[in-house]
């Protein structure tokens, strides 16, 4: 099981009321929210593995270099040397750290990699495992990697982490008329405000859904842009064509990286944590009560 750690501790933020705080008043409703998270996780699916994959860079040089837009309405400040720092509530960047003592305490594996997203680092681990891997995300870009040969799926919060649509590749289809690989396209012509990705004008979901299941894939798109026998209307004709430019960079920016350097990691689920007179301590100094009990119960019960 990979963890796409920042899209979890986000939604437990705003999922959990900022008035659960830690003795000194400090809030502590993502670290709270995000044990809980992890307890569920554990307790519903057993995994044999679990990585907390982490961004070590938000917004990685390379990808802003080929889209300068690429997330740059979340810069909270731009830096001249080192990355830009990403806009994030003031209650919620004093638990990040938090969390990750708490999760080395336990002995939950955390990888990153200097110039990668998350994302990057969830492709990677995906790509090398040899067992089925579930991905869990409230990030859509990683339907990309949903893989029914090699037993990739993702696990998507629909309502906490409670309840959980699990797309494989029939539930992408049914849902986007694309598999993993099509996923990627679709969501270039798409674009994504979010990420600051202007996709193609006039190209929405659905009709990019509809020009990959007529037309294979991008290059096989860009091919009947020039066939007039195509059946490609001349307005998406001409805004495809517009589009060129921008897509021509646009898949290396959406792709997530499948080859990042990663250090050794032991992924092993812990049975119980690798440090247990540090878990105590974080777990007086900041209160996290039945939060990390019930992860510590979740992980025992599945370790038998």
């Amino acid at each position: 099981m990979l963890l796409d750690t920042a899209s979890l501790y986000f939604r437990a933020y705003f999922g959990v009321p900022e008035s659960v705080r830690a003795p000194d008043g400090t809030p502590v409703n993502a670290v709270r929210g995000l044990l809980d998270f992890i307890a569920r996780l554990v307790q519903d699916h057993r995994p044999s593995a679990l990585v907390a994959c982490m961004d070590a860079d938000w917004r990685p040089a390379w990808r802003v270099e080929l889209i300068p837009s690429y997330k740059a309405h979340r810069v909270a400040r731009e830096t001249a040397a080192g990355p830009d720092e990403e806009v994030v509530p003031d209650t919620l960047a004093p638990q990040v750290p938090v969390i990750e003592q708490v999760l080395d305490a336990l002995g939950i594996a955390r990888a990153e990699a200097p110039g990668y997203e998350a994302d990057d680092v969830i492709g990677t681990l995906a790509t090398a495992a040899t067992d089925p891997v579930d991905i869990v995300t409230g990030d859509r870009d990683l339907f990309q990697l949903v893989d029914d040969a090699r037993g990739v799926r993702v696990l998507y919060p629909v309502k906490g982490v409670g309840t959980l649509a699990a797309f494989d590749a029939a539930a992408l289809r049914e849902r986007y008329g694309v598999d993993g690989p099509g996923y990627a396209t679709l969501a270039v012509l798409r674009g994504d405000p979010s990420d600051g990705l202007p996709g193609v004008p006039g190209v929405g979901e659905k009709t990019a859904a509809r020009l990959l299941a007529a037309h294979g894939d991008l290059p096989g798109i860009l091919a009947a842009v020039e066939d007039p026998r195509s059946g490609i209307t001349p307005a998406q004709r001409r805004r495809l064509r517009e589009a060129i430019p921008y897509l021509a960079v646009a898949p290396t920016v959406v792709r997530v990286a499948r080859d990042v350097p990663l250090p050794e990691l032991d992924a092993t689920l812990p049975g119980a944590p690798r440090d247990a007179r540090r878990t105590a301590e974080l777990a007086e100094r900041w209160g996290l009560g039945g939060s990390l009990e019930r992860v510590l119960d979740a992980l025992a019960r599945a370790a038998h």
